[in-house]
């Protein structure tokens, strides 16, 4: 019968790290791939009895293969720390497993809950991300910073579980502005690797697009007040990672070594 390795990316997700582990205890190996945590994410998992190996931050797409690579057994699922794997989700992994007619890649509807409330729109369900359960060697990701490509090495078409898990993106408003920043950051990163131009408009026009998709394109209006801090943080990540982009590409920073007149 075939087996499952299960692969988490974290880093100081010690208030999240249990619950993840726990919804997918059934797995025949999990593997942690951390990445220097300060706190007690890598102690949790070990104890736990989750093998953890240190990979050191160089983008989502590198860690990503990395861990990967780390997984011992035929079919891999993919789960971050802020998600849950659920009972049917699980119940619907093991018959996949188990057929003989199985595919070899498959996305994975998600819920995600906000404010304690499960968030139906703005595009937030159901979510599919990369494929998150798949043979080994058939997903390969880009070496990108975030929101990292990916190929499906196979000559089947990918597959749909029928079975969400359970996402929260964010703890509370401060892990909003902490993403926010971190992805901004990230994504400015990945921008400077293309040819696009930058200006500050073009900040502001991407940042208020974005918003406008989710809030009104996508309905996230209907999703009340999570709905609006959900689509306002979006507007900020966008804007602040074109902004950023363009204050690397005029090189601004250099202005932190001015030396400037006394008088």
């Amino acid at each position: 019968m075939s087996k499952l390795s299960v692969y988490i990316i974290a880093f100081n997700e010690e208030e999240k790290i249990k619950q993840a582990l726990k919804s997918v205890e059934w797995a025949d190996e999990i593997i942690v791939a951390d990445s220097f945590s300060t706190d007690d994410t890598a102690t949790i998992a070990a104890r736990f009895g989750a093998k953890v190996i240190q990979i050191p931050f160089n983008g989502f797409g590198e860690l990503r293969n990395k861990a990967i690579k780390a997984c011992s057994h035929e079919w891999i699922f993919s789960l971050d720390s802020d998600e849950r794997c659920t009972e049917k989700a699980c119940r619907e992994i093991k018959q996949i497993m188990a057929s003989k007619d199985s595919l070899d890649a498959y996305y994975v509807p998600r819920r995600n809950y906000f404010m304690g409330k499960w968030i139906r729109h703005a595009g937030f369900y159901p979510d599919f991300r990369q494929p998150q359960l798949f043979r080994k060697g058939v997903l390969k990701f880009k070496n990108d910073a975030v929101h990292e490509r990916y190929e499906v090495i196979s000559h089947k078409p990918s597959g749909y579980l029928k079975s969400f898990i359970n996402q929260i993106p964010f703890k509370d408003l401060e892990e909003v502005i902490h993403k926010t920043n971190r992805y901004s950051t990230l994504g400015a990163q990945k921008l400077q690797e293309t040819n696009k131009k930058s200006g500050m408009s073009k900040a502001l026009l991407h940042g208020l697009w974005a918003a406008f998709t989710l809030y009104v394109l996508k309905l996230g209006f209907l999703d009340g007040w999570p709905g609006f801090i959900i689509a306002l943080g979006n507007f900020e990540g966008t804007f602040y990672k074109y902004a950023k982009f363009y204050l690397r590409d005029k090189d601004l920073y250099a202005f932190l070594n001015t030396k400037f007149p006394d008088g």
